[in-house]
């Protein structure tokens, strides 16, 4: 009976050593976005749970992914920066974020640019010719690499609480909050607004208490955000299309085995894939049921004529000013690319 108490004593202290090493086997991967959470309420949220269930399947449990959703770790630029310092393992951030540690991301903010969302699909990606292009160049400026990179849900539309716009003279006067983009305070001045810049866990309660008068994103953005309880009306002018960063700690990437890196590299690719499926019907599905609670209108092609005749010079003005020859160069790697994809 003794005997087989030792046993049993044995078994049990073996077994809690091999659980307690196995613990400290694993890995864990810890991604933070803004967004929602759930996969069918944003792309980021869909990205993330399909990467979380390949990895930790086919690591068998080595990588662990831990999701860290809505903000819950800071601003934008604050989690990037906390990705730079090896904090947190990954986040991905919006254009506005990336701006304050690679200002270079500007380059996209030239209205009109994309002529439809195909072409915005091929080139904001990380294996399109831009796309390695920009990955190479923020890894040498900031030392993040790039695991992901995609469209933030679509193409712009504007809200407000004011006025319908169809018209260039329709922005005139309006506070419009923008990200803290140079370029996006630029298309707005150009077009007679007056731009307010906020982070955007600030906006819906600018929006509520009329600190701005109105907004632009993509309108799966707006949905998710539930803007239409605090704006009157939606302008769809497909000004601009800004890219979605998927950042990794280098150091935690080069940390991994060749074959998990493999796996990891692999699942950002199909997750990035979920992602642009998740936007596309958002799309879809997000504009009847805002239009049922606002006003909602498509800007005439001759109008928009008229917005890129006014905000495209001044965001070309402004990257030759502010980021010189280096800009000039990386919008026409960019422009480049979009005409070789149409």
């Amino acid at each position: 009976m003794r005997m087989n108490r030792r046993l049993l004593a044995t078994a049990a202290l073996v077994l809690a050593a091999a659980l307690a090493n196995s613990a400290q086997a694993a890995k864990t991967l810890r991604i933070a976005h803004l967004n929602p959470e759930g996969p069918t309420e944003s792309h980021s949220g869909a990205m993330t749970a399909v990467f979380k269930a390949l990895v930790e399947t086919a690591t068998n449990g080595e990588i662990m992914v831990e999701l860290f959703p809505n903000g819950q770790l800071g601003k934008d630029n604050e989690v990037i920066q906390q990705v730079r310092d090896g904090i947190v393992e990954s986040c991905i951030s919006s254009s506005g974020g990336v701006a304050q540690h690679y200002p270079l991301i500007g380059v996209f903010d030239v209205p009109f640019a994309f002529p439809n969302i195909d072409v915005a699909q091929q080139v904001i990606d990380l294996d399109s010719p831009f796309g390695e292009k920009l990955a190479a160049d923020i890894h040498d400026k900031t030392g993040l690499k790039v695991l992901g990179l995609m469209d933030s849900g679509g193409f712009f539309a504007f809200t407000n609480s004011k006025k319908p716009i169809r018209g260039v003279a329709d922005m005139d006067g309006l506070r419009i909050r923008t990200m803290t983009l140079p370029t996006h305070e630029a298309i707005i001045a150009s077009l007679g607004g007056q731009p307010t810049a906020l982070p955007w866990a600030e906006v819906y309660t600018a929006l509520q208490t009329g600190v701005a008068d109105g907004q632009m994103n993509p309108i799966p953005i707006i949905a998710f955000a539930k803007f239409n309880e605090v704006q009157k009306y939606l302008s769809i002018t497909n000004h601009i299309i800004t890219p979605y960063l998927w950042f990794i700690n280098q150091d935690f990437y080069d940390s991994l085995n060749p074959e998990e890196q493999k796996i990891v590299d692999w699942a950002a690719r199909v997750a990035v894939g979920a992602g642009r499926g998740t936007s596309r019907i958002l799309e879809a599905t997000a504009l009847p049921e805002l239009a049922k609670e606002m006003e909602v209108n498509a800007v005439p092609p001759a109008e928009m004529a008229k917005f890129a005749a006014a905000a495209q010079p001044a965001v070309e003005v402004l990257i030759s000013e502010q980021y010189g020859d280096e800009g000039i160069e990386m919008l026409g790697a960019l422009r480049e690319n979009i005409e070789q994809v149409q």
